[in-house]
C-alpha cells in the first residue's frame, strides 16, 4: 500500500510542480517564441517567480495565499487547455518541449524510489538524512517547518525559530512558496512525505536546466545522453537531491542561465530587452533558492561581459528585474524578522555562532584579526579543500585499510564523504576527460560542438571556483567544502568531463562514462545506517529500475526529435 501511495503522490506533486512552468513555455511558444533552449528557461523562471509570488501571498494573509495558488493551479490547467486545444504551436515544437518533462517525471521517480530502496516512507526526513550519509543536519526540514507557518500564521509576528538558532530571515523562501503552492493538497501529511517528494521533484528541476544547456550548446544526442545520465546517477544528484536542502533547485536556475550566457544564444539575446528580463529573472530566483548561487551568477556575469556587453538599456531591464526578485526578500529581513545575515557572517567572516554584531562589522573584525598573513592562509586552504587535501588522503587511506579488513561499508562510507564534501575528487573517474583534452591540444578533436562546451563548462567551473574560494572567508566553520558553494559548478565539471572525453575519445568515451555511473550506482545502492525497523522494498527496487531505464530510452530513443533545428 505505501508503494502505491507513493506512486501516486510522486505523480501528482509532478503535475501539479509543472503547470505554472508549462502554461508559461506555451504562452512564449504562443507568442512566437520557436527556440526549445529559451523556452525551457522561460518555463523554469515562471515557475520560480510564481512560487515566489505564492509565498508574499500568504504572507499578507493565509487567506489571500489560498486564493493565489488555487488561482494559479487552475489558470495554468485554463491556459495549458485552451493553447494546445487552439493548436496554434506546432506538433514538433510540443514533441520537443515534451522530452525534458518526460525525463524530469522519469528523473524524480527514480530519485524517489532509489532514496526509499530501503524502506523508511514513514519517518521520510531522517530516512534522507541516513540514507547516503552518517547523518545530515536538519536543514532539509528547514523550508517545510516555515511554509507550515506561513500557512496558518502568515506575517504575524514573533516568527518562530527553527531549531536553537536559524530565524525564518536566515534561508531564502524559494522553496517555502513552492511548498505553499501545493499545501493545500488533500492528504499532506504531517510525517512529512508529501513535502519530501514534492522537494525531490524540485531538486531534478536540474535536468530542464540542463537539458536547456545541452540543446542551446548543439551537441549530437549521444553527448546529451550520457551527460545526462552522467549527473543523474552522480552524488551530487542523488545525495542532494533526496535530503532535500534547496541546493539543487537554484542550481537548475543557474544552468538555464548558463543556456542563454554561455552558449551562441548569446550573440541574440543581448540585444533583447525581453531575454534582459528572462535571465535576471533566473538569476534573482536562483538567489532566491540559496544565497550560495552568487558563486554560480559571478562566472556566468563575467563570461557574459567576455563575450560581449548588452546596451545599458539592457543592463537597465536586467536590474529592475533583479530588483523586483530580490528586494522584497531584503525588506523581510530587515523589517519584519532581523537580522537574517547569518549565513553572510558565516561564509564571508567565518562566525558560525550567532552573533550580535552586523555583518559588515562581523566582516571586518574577522579579517582584521586574521591579518595579512593568516587571510593568505585561509584562501590557501579554501583552495586545497577544493582539491581534498590532507582529509582526503586520510578517509582513501582509512578505506584502503578497511577493504584490507573486510569491512566493506567502511571502504564506502570513505568513498561518500570524499565526493560530498571536495569539489574536484567529486569528478571521480570523470577527472580522465580534462586529461584527455590536455593530450589531444595540438592534434585536434573529432567534435567542436562538445569541445567547445568542454571548454565552456570547465570555464564557468574555474572561474567559479576561484571566487568561491576568495570569497568564503576560509577558517574551519567557513571552508569551501562542496555544500558551501553552488552545485551548479560541479554539475557543469561533469558535464564538462563527459563532453571533453567525446570530443577526442568519442567511442570510448561511451564506455568509459557507464562504467563510471555504474560505479556510481554500485556506491550509493546500499545504505549503510537503516533506521530501526525498515527494510528493502523490491517494489522500489523495480520502480526505480524503470525510471532508470525510462530515462535512459528517452535519450537514446524518445528524443531524436531534439536533433531538428529549434
Amino acid at each position: 500500500m505505501a508503494g502505491r501511495y507513493l506512486l501516486e503522490i510522486t505523480a501528482v506533486h509532478l503535475v501539479l510542480t509543472a503547470l505554472p512552468g508549462v502554461a508559461a513555455a506555451l504562452i512564449a511558444a504562443r507568442c512566437g517564441i520557436r527556440n526549445v533552449p529559451v523556452l525551457l528557461a522561460t518555463g523554469l523562471a515562471a515557475s520560480g517567480m510564481l512560487a515566489l509570488l505564492t509565498f508574499w501571498a500568504f504572507f499578507a494573509d493565509p487567506l489571500v495565499g489560498e486564493t493565489t495558488s488555487f488561482l494559479l493551479l487552475f489558470g495554468s490547467v485554463g491556459i495549458v487547455a485552451w493553447l494546445l486545444w487552439e493548436r496554434q504551436i506546432e506538433g514538433a515544437l510540443l514533441r520537443q518541449l515534451v522530452t525534458p518533462l518526460l525525463l524530469w517525471g522519469l528523473g524524480t521517480y527514480f530519485l524517489v524510489f532509489f532514496g526509499f530502496l530501503h524502506g523508511g516512507t514513514d519517518l521520510p526526513l531522517n530516512t534522507a538524512a541516513t540514507r547516503f550519509s552518517g547523518g545530515f543536519p536538519s536543514d532539509n526540514a528547514i523550508p517545510s517547518f516555515f511554509a507550515e507557518w506561513f500557512f496558518s500564521h502568515g506575517h504575524q509576528k514573533p516568527v518562530p525559530v527553527f531549531g536553537a538558532d536559524w530565524l525564518s530571515s536566515d534561508r531564502p523562501p524559494l522553496q517555502v512558496g513552492y511548498v505553499l503552492e501545493q499545501r493545500r493538497l488533500p492528504g499532506w501529511d504531517i510525517q512529512g512525505l508529501h513535502y519530501q517528494v514534492l522537494a525531490i521533484g524540485l531538486q531534478q528541476l536540474w535536468i530542464i536546466g540542463l537539458w536547456a544547456l545541452l540543446l542551446a550548446a548543439k551537441v549530437g544526442r549521444t553527448t546529451r545522453a550520457l551527460a545526462m545520465a552522467t549527473v543523474l546517477v552522480s552524488d551530487v544528484a542523488l545525495v542532494n537531491g533526496f535530503f532535500v536542502w534547496p541546493k539543487m533547485l537554484p542550481a537548475a536556475m543557474l544552468l538555464a542561465a548558463a543556456a542563454l550566457v554561455a552558449t551562441p544564444l548569446w550573440d541574440e539575446l543581448r540585444r533583447s530587452y525581453w531575454a534582459a528580463a528572462l535571465l535576471a529573472a533566473l538569476l534573482g530566483v536562483a538567489m532566491m533558492g540559496h544565497g550560495s548561487s552568487l558563486f554560480g551568477v559571478v562566472p556566468l556575469a563575467l563570461i557574459a561581459a567576455w563575450r560581449g556587453l548588452p546596451s545599458w538599456r539592457w543592463l537597465g531591464v536586467a536590474a529592475l528585474v533583479g530588483i523586483a526578485v530580490m528586494a522584497p526578500w531584503s525588506a523581510y529581513q530587515k523589517y519584519h524578522d532581523p537580522p537574517g545575515d547569518r549565513l553572510v557572517k558565516w561564509m564571508i567572516a567565518g562566525v558560525p555562532e550567532v552573533d550580535p554584531r552586523g555583518a559588515r562589522e562581523a566582516i571586518f573584525d574577522a579579517y582584521g584579526e586574521a591579518g595579512i598573513g593568516g587571510t593568505i592562509h585561509n584562501k590557501g586552504q579554501n583552495f586545497v579543500t577544493m582539491f581534498g587535501g590532507g582529509p582526503m588522503v586520510g578517509r582513501l587511506d582509512h578505506g584502503v585499510e578497511s577493504l584490507d579488513k573486510g569491512e566493506l561499508d567502511e571502504a564506502i562510507e570513505d568513498v561518500r564523504i570524499v565526493l560530498f564534501f571536495d569539489l574536484v575528487p567529486s569528478l571521480g573517474l570523470l577527472l580522465l576527460g580534462p586529461v584527455a583534452m590536455a593530450l589531444a591540444w595540438r592534434r585536434g578533436r573529432r567534435s567542436p560542438a562538445d569541445w567547445t562546451l568542454a571548454l565552456t563548462c570547465f570555464l564557468i567551473f574555474g572561474v567559479g571556483a576561484i571566487a568561491w574560494g576568495l570569497i568564503l572567508f576560509g577558517n574551519l566553520p567557513a571552508r569551501t567544502v562542496m555544500h558551501a558553494g553552488s552545485y551548479a559548478i560541479p554539475v557543469l565539471g561533469l558535464v564538462g568531463a563527459v563532453a571533453g572525453l567525446r570530443a577526442v575519445w568519442p567511442r570510448f568515451a561511451i564506455y568509459f562514462v557507464l562504467a563510471s555511473a555504474a560505479l556510481m550506482l554500485a556506491i550509493y545502492t546500499p545504505t549503510l545506517r537503516p533506521l530501526e525497523g525498515t527494510s528493502f522494498s523490491p517494489l522500489a527496487a523495480i520502480v526505480s529500475v524503470l525510471g532508470l531505464a525510462g530515462f535512459g530510452w528517452v535519450l537514446l530513443r524518445g528524443a531524436a526529435a531534439d536533433d531538428a533545428p529549434a
